[in-house]
C-alpha cells in the first residue's frame, strides 16, 4: 500500500501527516463536516482532534493542561457558587 505524507499546520504546530483511507456511516461523516463548517475548520482538523482525544482516552492519559487550567480559572471565579451547589 502507498502511502503519501505532507507537512501540515494546525493550532499553530507544524506537523507531518500521512493520508489514509476508511470508511465510516454516512450520518456520522456528515455531522462531522457540519460541526467542522460551524466552527469554520477543516474536516482532517477535526478529525484529527477527535483521533487524539480517542488516543488520549483509550491511553487513559491525564487531561490537557489547558483543561486543567481553565478548570481551576472556573474554580477560582465561581467558588462561592460551587460551594452553595455541593450543599
Amino acid at each position: 500500500m502507498l502511502a503519501s505524507s505532507r507537512v501540515m499546520m494546525y493550532h499553530d504546530e507544524t506537523m507531518t501527516v500521512q493520508k489514509f483511507s476508511s470508511q465510516a456511516r454516512s450520518e456520522l461523516l456528515d455531522e462531522v463536516r457540519s460541526l467542522a463548517a460551524a466552527e469554520g475548520r477543516q474536516f482532517q482538523a477535526v478529525l484529527d482532534e477527535a483521533l487524539v482525544e480517542w488516543v488520549e482516552r483509550k491511553k487513559g492519559a491525564a487531561p490537557r493542561p489547558e483543561v486543567i487550567a481553565h478548570a481551576k480559572a472556573s474554580i477560582a471565579r465561581h467558588r462561592s457558587l460551587y460551594q452553595e451547589l455541593a450543599k
